[in-house]
């Protein structure tokens, strides 16, 4: 793997992470059309080249930082759960059960949703701190060191 290449991987992730935080707050505005993917850690496209590059990442980020960038999309992904489990049980009642729904479990589902995607935001921004600090990492280095 090549220095350009793993910079581009690292951002191509940052990337991804960013727009499913932007489909989930238009989901929360109302505006989301679009269904969220369910996926952990090891499935998304970002884990998968993380996962299938990990003595490289090793080598060259150290297994600090490695641990540190694993751990921290883990969280991502398990928060991002919470809201995917949220919108999917709404999705999934029939039209009759969303006419009744009761404006009291609808604020409450709100403000549950809401609660997720404080977290999930705050992951998103230290995943997004810590992947900033891989790309200074990785530039920092020679070429040399990459093949």
């Amino acid at each position: 793997m090549t220095k350009l290449e793993m910079l581009e991987a690292i951002e191509s992730a940052k990337k991804v992470h960013l727009e499913q935080m932007y489909k989930i707050e238009s989901k929360l505005s109302g505006h989301g059309l679009e269904s969220l993917a369910v996926l952990g850690k090891t499935q998304c496209v970002c884990g998968i080249w993380f996962h299938a590059n990990e003595k490289a990442m090793k080598d060259i980020l150290g297994l600090q930082l490695f641990e540190r960038l694993d751990k921290q999309h883990e969280a991502w992904h398990r928060d991002y759960a919470h809201l995917h489990e949220l919108f999917e049980e709404k999705d999934k009642k029939s039209f009759f059960a969303k006419l009744i729904e009761g404006g009291e479990a609808k604020e409450m589902k709100i403000d549950k949703a809401k609660l997720y995607f404080s977290e999930l935001l705050a992951d998103t921004q230290t995943l997004m701190n810590t992947s900033d600090v891989a790309l200074r990492r990785i530039n920092a280095l020679s070429e040399k060191k990459f093949n």
